[in-house]
């Protein structure tokens, strides 16, 4: 009979591969999306060794060269590098995407446990909710955009607020249901303070739906983002986001449309990663879909 010779760190460490490559072979969409998103996340954080020239350098001798060896991407109507614009592009997306999805859910999921357990704050929270949710996300991001101006910070902070009540909504819904589980209404009759109840209780069992909603949120912001940059109202137009890069060429669309085509190419890839992320995740975290599997 043959004698094993891994020795007791290596064995874990076999399992746990074995483990992982089950994994990826149960939800390969989870291991595509995650590649394509840490790719792009490379590229943001990488982006002064990626350009290979200044994304802001103005180059008229240059304007408007479709695709070469000099200019992979070709250049815009100022001559300025359109790879280079593109690389620091994605920063602001992803940016943009991560600090609307973590401003949305810490504030959504506050409010929604509350809301949830508290009856008097749900009448009263719940109708701000329903008319902020009356307003469209892009008119509303508009309007606080026109309020505050445009900033960086800004457009994360007038995306957020157009998200916040979706998941405070989908919050609420998930603490009704908990809150008549047994466990929960003896730990209510038992006394436990109501800070407690919710973080002990119900909090972690809010969390797998969250993180698929987050991955939504990601990608909803990263696409609000561009259309206000777009139309004007997002970041400002000296600094080279997706959005205002398409901004830029739309006026040269039918002579340059490489212009528009690289930076919306990367945003649909990144609008990709982060939806097949998503999915993959609703379906390794569904126990109903775990237990059909």
């Amino acid at each position: 009979m043959a004698i094993s010779t891994l020795t007791p760190p290596r064995i874990a460490r076999s399992r746990l591969t074995g483990r992982l490559v089950a994994q990826i072979k149960r939800h390969p969409t989870v291991a595509l999306g995650s590649s394509l998103l840490l790719l792009m996340m490379a590229m943001a954080l990488l982006a002064p060794v990626l350009q290979t020239h200044g994304p802001q350098a103005i180059s008229p001798a240059d304007r408007l060269q479709g695709p070469s060896g000099e200019f992979v991407f070709g250049t815009d109507m100022l001559g300025r590098d359109l790879y280079s614009r593109v690389v620091h592009g994605s920063k602001i997306s992803l940016l943009v995407g991560v600090g609307v999805a973590a401003i949305s859910i810490s504030v959504g999921l506050a409010i929604g446990l509350l809301t949830g357990f508290l009856r008097w704050f749900d009448a009263i929270v719940m109708r701000i909710m329903d008319g902020l949710m009356s307003i469209p996300p892009v008119l509303l991001a508009i309007a606080l955009m026109a309020l505050a101006g445009a900033s960086i910070q800004n457009v994360i902070m007038a995306i957020a607020i157009a998200e916040i009540p979706r998941v405070v909504r989908l919050v609420r819904s998930l603490v009704l249901s908990l809150r008549e589980e047994p466990y929960v209404e003896a730990a209510v009759s038992s006394g436990t303070p109501l800070l407690r109840i919710l973080i002990r209780h119900i909090l972690p069992n809010t969390l797998a739906p969250l993180l698929v909603q987050g991955t939504y949120i990601f990608a909803s912001a990263m696409i609000l983002e561009a259309i206000l940059s777009f139309i004007g109202a997002g970041t400002p137009p000296e600094i080279p986001s997706w959005g205002n890069i398409m901004a830029e060429g739309r006026t040269y669309f039918q002579s340059a449309p490489y212009i528009i085509l690289f930076p919306g190419f990367f945003l649909s890839l990144a609008v990709l990663a982060v939806n097949l992320l998503g999915d993959g995740l609703r379906d390794a975290l569904d126990p109903r879909l775990a237990r059909r599997l």
